[in-house]
């Protein structure tokens, strides 16, 4: 665990969002990863300051506000009020809502504009580029797609021709190299940082940083007497990160800078990457720890459009799963950086096994055993005397979260956590209480009993800045209080919760079925997935004398290359070994196989293999199993179908 000074000051950040269109799927993901981060920093003790907020000038609003009839302002209120009732309703607990046409983040702007303008940073000069609007962009002729399209989004880009003030971005190139090779975390994931790297290593060219096209945006400041120009989008919206804190007005909340961590999707990274370390450096201000860039969102494996009318509404889902399973899925499915597929069927699959069947179903039974053991009450003396092992394993995986946390692998922290619980349901399964009390050793199934609901009770202060109302139904359950003092005392401190007495609540996570967001896109969706299976089904009929399947029916089967990254023996088992298999899936897969008499778990760890990835889970010796391995056997033995050469992590076998 890292020094838990109270004094500690952490800022986050997501950007602020473009009031072009109402918030999707992909504003909540870097929303909720925000939130987790400043729960859990208030949780840990840390002073914080959570930002967000909306981008609304430049000449894409002012745009859409004229074809809307509305003034540019109107058409901003709308859109940006649309956004806070969101992340209000997602009780998203940010410390600022900013505006970039609220009156102190102007004055901010104007002041930064007029302090790089006096170093002289900034000077005035004439552009001629081709001009993208959907993206406010300049691009180069050689950057254009056909002569024309804009390199991002593919767009007609128009020339244009005007006056404008330029920043002196190749100033800083020397600058910025430095920087990330000094700084190899400053860029998250760190893979992200090449193509920066080789972009600023490319020269950098000096940025546009004013317009005279239009007038919807932030004045330059009056003493420049230079009333035409408006700031460059960017220029404006990346200094929404210090005006927040009263840069060039109060100052009131500078002390919260330099920001632990600037959220942003990875189409926005350069900008983030790039342009808004040069303006600090510019402005003498320290740098941020990171800039942290996700990846996109498809939906069912298809890029999400208005057009394909598949575009996932965030409120819609949460509205239908619970807000909390919905945080949970965003924040599991994907490793961070990655791009990832919304499906219902992958929520659900998540709900009911990560959420249900690992997590609420330990409650349950905690629930059961103390009403069923001790009226309800849970007594911690004895969890040392029988279960330090247990407790040692436990402390040993907590001591490694934090770290993941702010090395944006919350996924990853996600993954620790649910070996944790593994921990306490492997216990009660090994340890059988039911039959300690048979045989009348009461105070060892009292100590277990009390040994899971610890190890719940740990999780659970681990989880409440992932999923804050149900983890407040099971700390009120299990009779605690999570806050600082509670993590301190039993995550930094490794202590046992106090004699406590347990309340019986409903079902957290109630089994799904079938899927319960019903709109026309998902019908369409699931029509594209059926009609296929319907049809595949009625040849496979016509055809099975032979024994011959349609190609259709082979490619209901998932075939996939996995590695084996941890094995182990099943006691009392000749046949089986107990196997963790990497898919790329954000989640290992279980696979006991029955390999035993060919291979050691040891020297299958670290080794690849083609797997079966959606085969039915179906229990073996009481352990489930997620998949099964491809072999051949014959007089020789039996021996695993492997890749010749390695592959990466999912790859599709076809």
């Amino acid at each position: 665990m890292s020094d838990h000074n109270s004094c500690k000051k952490v800022y986050i950040t997501t950007p602020i969002y473009y009031v072009n269109d109402i918030a999707h799927i992909g504003h909540a993901y870097t929303t909720i990863i925000a939130d987790m981060l400043a729960r859990y920093s208030r949780l840990v003790g840390y002073d914080t300051f959570f930002l967000t907020g909306t981008d609304e000038h430049g000449q894409k609003i002012s745009t859409s506000a004229a074809q809307r009839g509305k003034t540019p302002k109107e058409y901003a209120d709308e859109i940006s009020g649309k956004f806070k009732t969101l992340w209000d309703d997602f009780d998203i607990s940010y410390d600022k809502f900013i505006r970039t046409t609220d009156e102190e983040h102007k004055t901010g702007v104007q002041k930064a504009f007029q302090k790089m303008f006096d170093k002289g940073d900034i000077y005035k000069g004439n552009y001629e580029g081709n001009y993208c609007v959907g993206c406010e962009t300049f691009f180069t002729d050689a950057q254009l797609i056909d002569e024309e399209g804009c390199p991002d989004c593919g767009r007609p880009t128009t020339v244009v021709k005007e006056e404008s003030y330029f920043f002196r971005l190749s100033n800083y190139e020397d600058k910025l190299l430095e920087l990330y090779k000094n700084n190899p975390e400053f860029i998250l994931p760190r893979a992200k940082a090449k193509e920066i790297v080789n972009f600023v290593a490319g020269g950098l060219n000096d940025l546009s940083i004013s317009r005279t096209s239009f007038d919807w945006g932030v004045k330059l400041p009056s003493s420049m007497d230079d009333d035409k120009h408006v700031m460059y989008v960017w220029l404006d919206a990346l200094m929404n990160y210090i005006t927040a804190l009263g840069y060039g007005t109060d100052e009131a909340n500078m002390d919260f800078w330099p920001a632990k961590v600037h959220l942003v999707g990875k189409d926005i990274l350069r900008f983030h990457a790039i342009f808004w370390p040069a303006f600090l450096m510019s402005l003498e201000l320290p740098l941020p720890d990171h800039i942290a860039a996700h990846g996109w969102w498809t939906r069912d494996g298809e890029k999400m459009s208005k057009s394909k009318g598949n575009v996932v509404n965030p409120k819609e889902v949460a509205d239908a799963y619970g807000l909390d399973a919905f945080r949970y899925f965003m924040l599991r499915e994907v490793p961070f950086g990655q791009d990832g597929d919304f499906s219902q069927r992958a929520l659900i699959d998540r709900i009911n096994s990560d959420l249900g069947n690992d997590l609420g179903n330990l409650l349950n039974r905690i629930s059961g055993m103390s009403g069923k053991y001790s009226d309800f009450k849970i007594v911690s003396k004895d969890v040392i005397k029988y279960h330090q092992k247990e407790l040692d394993e436990v402390h040993a995986i907590l001591q490694n979260v934090e770290q993941l946390i702010f090395n944006m692998q919350i996924h990853k922290y996600l993954e620790e956590l649910w070996k944790v619980l593994t921990i306490a349901n492997k216990a009660i399964g090994d340890y059988e209480p039911w039959n300690m009390m048979k045989d009348g050793r009461e105070e060892q199934a009292m100590a277990l009993v009390a040994l899971v609901t610890n190890i719940m009770a740990k999780v659970s202060v681990l989880l409440e800045s992932v999923m804050p109302h149900k983890i407040s139904q099971i700390a009120k359950s299990l009779g605690i209080t999570i806050d600082n003092e509670t993590y301190i005392n039993i995550i930094v401190n490794k202590g046992l919760i106090g004699d406590t007495v347990i309340t019986k609540i409903d079902a957290l996570f109630p089994r799904i079925e079938e899927p319960l967001l019903v709109t026309a896109d998902v019908q369409k969706v699931e029509e594209k997935v059926q009609k296929p299976r319907q049809e595949a089904e009625k040849q496979v009929e016509i055809t099975e004398e032979d024994n011959l399947i349609t190609i259709d029916k082979f490619f209901e089967t998932s075939l996939k290359i996995g590695t084996i990254v941890e094995a182990v023996e099943v006691p009392k088992s000749k046949k089986l070994l107990k196997l963790q298999v990497d898919l790329g899936e954000g989640k290992n897969k279980q696979i006991l196989a029955g390999i035993k008499e060919f291979y050691s778990a040891d020297e299958l760890v670290g080794t690849q293999a083609c797997v079966v990835a959606n085969l039915k889970p179906a229990k073996l010796m009481g352990m489930m199993s997620e998949g099964m391995l491809l072999a051949a056997k014959d007089e020789n033995g039996l021996h695993l179908i492997r890749p010749e050469k390695p592959k990466i992590i999912g790859t599709k076998i076809s």
